[in-house]
């Protein structure tokens, strides 16, 4: 009962959250400039503007169409694209599969990675594994993913060795697994972008349940040191670091679109790259939202899956 509490307070704190951020978004997109200068160039007719303007809705208050944009976004109605009269939604629906299945793809790859290699430079604390890993996870740590992608680009894509696409080459209407070479350098550079902040908030974690009494108790009551390890240390540590992979996921969605851009994947990240310069807003206000909303998401899956796994948070409730 203590559990569903929670999850009702955090999904109304959540839907109060979206609500600011989607008026935030529309007051922000609706000064990116005018579509229809960009469209029509500046010496069209006053009568060929007040038209277009009228036929994309925009001679509207302010007010009327924020409200009617955010009932489309709630009954799946995100608009119309400015540029080429297009659905949003049918224009972007193929590409947040792409990009969410490489962020999936990323999560699963990292997010393992990181937990074991900071729970093991824990255990074997100040030993040569511990040093080596702590002082490599901070240079990555310390990198921009656009910085580690164009280095592994330099690595494996042209220069030294050429054993990998530089760019993507899912062709529209194929499943980003259609070109799995192609896939490499984006996943290995979101991987390499998560695993440095995960890993060390699961080291620090680690060592400070592993010095703790309860621990200590386990050990003294003849406990293998397998079973408390993976049976009372594991399980407190993965607690307060679940927070952090949730803000490492939500950073994946925003990461993405560098990421799509620089390795040319048919993602948000090149339909938010073509509608900013043509003020498309409604295009740039609906993957606003989307990432918006997995940030919400994901820290709500984090709040509770802490709980879940933390024994003294779950007496709590």
């Amino acid at each position: 009962m203590g559990i569903f509490k929670l999850i009702v307070r955090r999904l109304l704190l959540g839907v109060v959250t979206l609500l600011v951020v989607s008026l935030a978004v529309f007051l922000l997109t609706n000064v990116l400039g005018d579509p229809i200068k960009r469209q029509l160039g500046r010496g069209a007719l006053p009568d060929v503007v007040r038209a277009r303007r009228a036929e994309l809705g925009l001679d509207r208050p302010l007010a009327t169409r924020y409200l009617e944009w955010v009932k489309g976004l709630v009954t799946g109605d995100p608009g119309v694209s400015f540029s080429n009269g297009m659905p949003v939604w049918d224009l972007v629906k193929d590409r947040i599969n792409n990009s969410l299945f490489l962020m999936a793809i990323s999560a699963a790859i990292s997010i393992p990675l990181s937990l074991f290699l900071g729970a093991f430079a824990a255990l074997w604390r100040d030993s040569w594994f511990d040093r080596v890993m702590s002082n490599q996870l901070l240079v990555l740590a310390a990198m921009p993913e656009f910085v580690v992608g164009s280095l592994l680009t330099v690595l494996l894509a042209t220069n030294v060795w050429h054993v990998l696409p530089a760019v993507s080459r899912i062709r529209p209407g194929e499943p980003p697994w259609a070109d799995v070479d192609g896939l490499v350098l984006p996943v290995l550079t979101l991987a390499l972008a998560v695993t440095p902040h995960v890993g060390r908030t699961m080291r620090a974690a680690m060592i400070e349940v592993l010095e703790s009494d309860y621990v200590e108790m386990a050990r003294l009551k003849g406990l293998a040191e397998r079973t408390v390890l993976w049976r009372h240390a594991f399980p407190n540590a993965l607690g307060p670091t679940m927070q952090v992979i949730a803000l490492n996921i939500a950073y994946l969605a925003g990461g993405v679109v560098i990421v799509e851009i620089l390795f040319n994947f048919r993602g948000l990240g090149i339909v938010l790259l073509d509608a900013i310069p043509d003020a498309n807003a409604p295009v740039v206000q609906f993957v606003a939202m989307f990432i918006a909303t997995i940030y919400v998401v994901t820290n709500l899956f984090a709040d509770v899956v802490t709980i879940i796994v933390t024994p003294r948070l779950r007496t709590r409730l």
